[in-house]
């Protein structure tokens, strides 16, 4: 009943899954006598009684954002209630709020407010990996391994994940596809050093070793994501005059022969390349302006 709920819910979108956590049946009534008050009907829960969800996607925490939010926790207080989920006796696990959960602590307060809801393990997975994915400082391969989780853990295919969150398919494939970027790319993503366009022009190139290249001179040269796709195009058009590169055909015996009259005849190296359709061209290097003078008068004399 509670799974088919959910689904309803997220139907609804991402806004809806998080928002609609005021329905009767989702939160958990908590009598005065379980904490000590309670505002608007979301109780003030003890930061000692909550413990970190080991769920959380999110492994880094800005220091000095923390402590702007602790500072501010202390004159306001807490404005949006954490999540938890209930798991014994005054004892509640967070599902979502953990940068909240740890500016309070730094702050020296001692409750927080708290909605709380009834959630399984699977449940509380989509929910913090929804609240998270929804950070506007995530980098391009933070939102890619979110959208991975999301899809391993909660079994969704690119069109219903892009669906839930409300984007295109599109836009979640090129997300996933930094995923099979070489680890040096994909840690200049996480650091900030390119950008989605830049990795979305790299991505474009198939080997290793020229995506690598690409971010050497992104690095060096600072380029721009419109010079990267430039550099990038290049590349590509250096693949392309490869292997459209006339093939040289096995020269056959009449030819050698040809090929040899004309080295005795102007008394030096000749080559003969001959390609398909019996076509081809005749090579007569020369070493200096006298010797092509010298080929040049053989030429005209025969």
């Amino acid at each position: 009943m509670l799974m088919s709920k959910k689904k309803d819910a997220l139907g609804k979108g991402i806004r809806a899954l998080l928002s609609d956590i005021d329905e009767s049946s989702d939160i958990l009534k908590i009598s005065a006598t379980d904490e000590d008050s309670i505002i608007n009907t979301v109780p003030k829960i003890k930061l000692e009684q909550i413990e970190v969800n080991p769920f959380q996607p999110r492994a880094d925490f800005n220091k000095e954002a923390l402590e702007e939010l602790s500072a501010s926790i202390k004159i306001h207080g807490v404005i949006q209630p954490i999540t938890v989920r209930k798991i014994s006796d005054k004892k509640y696990q967070l599902i979502s709020g953990e940068r909240r959960l740890r500016a309070s602590k730094m702050a020296g307060m001692e409750e927080i407010p708290a909605y709380v809801r009834t959630a399984n393990d699977q449940e509380v997975v989509e929910m913090a990996l929804i609240e998270n994915i929804q950070r506007e400082d995530l980098n391009s391969i933070e939102v890619a391994l979110t959208y991975q989780r999301l899809i391993d853990e909660c079994d969704l295919t690119h069109e219903n994940l892009g669906d839930r969150l409300g984007k295109d398919r599109s836009t979640v494939t090129n997300y996933l596809r930094l995923l099979k970027l070489p680890p040096e790319i994909q840690k200049a993503l996480r650091d900030k050093i390119l950008s989605m366009g830049h990795a979305r022009a790299i991505i474009s190139v198939p080997e290793v070793d020229k995506q690598l290249y690409v971010l050497k001179e992104v690095n060096s040269k600072g380029l721009s994501v419109r010079k990267t796709e430039e550099l990038v195009r290049l590349l590509s058009s250096g693949n392309t005059a490869k292997k459209t590169e006339k093939k040289e055909v096995a020269l056959p015996a009449s030819y050698k022969n040809v090929q040899t009259k004309l080295m005795d005849l102007f008394e030096t190296k000749v080559k003969i390349k001959k390609t398909a359709a019996d076509k081809g061209e005749i090579v007569i290097p020369f070493y200096s302006v006298a010797d092509l003078n010298r080929l040049l008068d053989i030429i005209e004399k025969d």
